[in-house]
This record gives structure tokens, C-alpha cells and sequence, in this order.
């Protein structure tokens, strides 16, 4: 489970948030090693798939689902679906939906706008260091390293540095602003990625893709798929489910989901590794 602790950044409360840890009980290390095992043979076998197909795009279509899967993943906790339940319609029934829907669609402008800056920033860095695309031997090398050392973080077989802003969006801006600013400004919070944590290392591959497209355009489309991801969540708010309901799931699955985020950047990792060698 997330441990928090709070703290005040110009006068606003926000919290602090610790790596989700996954506890020997519920994972054994042998069972971990057999996990690490199968998504590296299929790793493998999709770097196999990816070269005979000899395409660029299916790369750029790997990149694009590992994005969105890494924003499904980087709010599966507890305490990172409790900033985004703070939106949470006011009220129940059709009228209530309907008042919602601006808060809604302010949220994801707000993860529009956080995509349209963090990947053109990303972009810019990338072109001006000369990088020109992940395809290269020197790109997937990269990408291999990022997903191997972080698919062993995520599935407690190493543990290296994880360098976020540990902290969620202010709580109380709720009492400051009607709703759908609320609901905007924590979309671009959540959209400029580093801002807040984020619970998958899935973000440090994807922003070093984004880097080394050399390309805003390019790594714009990268940070969008992955806050696509990160928006989607807060729709369970148009269906009939009590806040409680959604926090006790994912309280019950969310070791499950970083031993799946430690499977993804493995296979990713050794599907990149396998190509950069090729």
C-alpha cells in the first residue's frame, strides 16, 4: 500500500506518496522469477515479430499501446484514484451526470494541454541534442535498458532511483475553485506527468522515446497516448459505482498491477534489447 504524508507548496496541501511496494506474501520470488521469465521469452518473441515485419510503424505501434497501458497503470492505487475521485459528480441521476460533463471535458483539456507542452518540450530537447528516432541500434539499446532495470524495480528484484515529485494534486482546491476549473486544472497536472507521482516506470521509457524522436509532433503523440491512458479512469464516474466500491478494488488489485507493469517493461525491455543487437 501508498503511505502519505502531507506537506505545503505555496500555501496549498498536497500529499506525499511512496512506491507501491509488492509484499513476498502475496508474490513469491519464485513465482516473480517465472513472471520475469515468460515476459522476457515474449519479448523476444514480439522483437522476432517486430523485425521479420520490418516495419517502423509496428515499432511506433508498440510504443503507442505501451504508452496507454502506462497511463491506465499510472493511477491504479488507492490514493491516485482518490485525486481524480474529488471530481466526482455532485449528487445522483441524469441532472447530476449532465451538471458533471464540463468538469469532465475541462479534465481532459487539461491532459490535452499537459501533452501539447510536456511532449513538445521533450521534442525540442530531443532535436537539439541531434536524436532523429528510437529506431536506431543506439534508441532501442536505451529503451532495452529502461525497461530490463525497471521491470526488475517493479517486480522486487532491484532497486534503483525513482525520481518523481512525490506528491498529488492539492486536495483542497476543491473549496478554492467551482468544479470545473478544479477539474482542468487537475488534468494539467496530471498531463505534465512530472508534477505529480506516477506510479509506472512505463513514463521514464516513454519520455526517453519522446526524447529521442527529435520530433514535437512525434513525441506529442507519444505523451498524449500515455495521458489518453491517464484521463480514461475518471469516466467510472459516469457509471453507477460508490467510491468505496472503486477504492477497495484497487486497493485489492494493485500489487497485481505492478507486477503486470513489471511484466510489460521487461518484455518491452528484452523486445528492444533483441532488436538493438539484431
Amino acid at each position: 500500500m501508498t503511505s502519505i504524508d502531507d506537506f505545503r507548496l505555496g500555501g496549498i496541501q498536497t500529499d506525499g506518496v511512496a512506491d507501491c511496494t509488492v509484499f513476498p506474501g502475496s508474490f513469491s520470488r519464485t513465482s516473480r522469477l517465472a513472471i520475469m521469465a515468460l515476459a522476457i521469452a515474449a519479448g523476444l518473441g514480439g522483437g522476432l515479430i517486430l523485425h521479420s515485419s520490418g516495419s517502423g510503424m509496428a515499432l511506433w505501434g508498440c510504443i503507442g499501446v505501451a504508452a496507454f497501458l502506462g497511463g491506465l497503470l499510472s493511477t491504479w492505487s488507492p490514493c491516485g484514484y482518490s485525486s481524480i475521485s474529488l471530481l466526482r459528480p455532485t449528487g445522483k441521476g441524469a441532472r447530476a451526470l449532465v451538471d458533471w460533463l464540463p468538469t469532465f471535458a475541462m479534465h481532459g483539456l487539461g491532459y490535452v494541454a499537459g501533452a501539447l507542452i510536456l511532449g513538445t518540450l521533450l521534442g525540442a530537447l530531443g532535436m537539439s541534442l541531434g536524436f532523429s528516432g528510437f529506431t536506431s541500434g543506439f534508441g532501442l539499446a536505451v529503451l532495452a535498458l529502461i525497461g530490463l532495470v525497471y521491470g526488475a524495480h517493479q517486480l522486487d528484484f532491484l532497486r534503483v532511483p525513482y525520481p518523481q515529485r512525490r506528491a498529488q494534486v492539492p486536495h483542497d482546491a476543491r473549496q478554492r475553485f467551482p468544479k470545473w476549473v478544479v477539474g482542468g486544472l487537475y488534468g494539467l497536472s496530471l498531463g505534465l506527468d512530472y508534477l505529480t507521482y506516477v506510479q509506472t516506470p512505463l513514463l521514464y521509457m516513454m519520455t526517453a522515446a519522446a526524447i529521442l524522436t527529435g520530433n514535437p509532433v512525434e513525441a506529442i503523440a507519444i505523451i498524449a497516448l500515455f495521458n489518453l491512458g491517464r484521463f480514461l479512469p475518471v469516466a467510472v464516474n459516469l457509471f453507477p459505482v460508490t467510491d468505496y466500491a472503486i477504492q477497495a478494488w484497487l486497493g485489492r488489485n494493485q500489487e497485481r498491477a505492478a507486477i503486470a507493469d513489471g511484466a510489460i517493461l521487461t518484455a518491452l525491455g528484452a523486445a528492444f534489447a533483441l532488436l538493438a543487437m539484431i
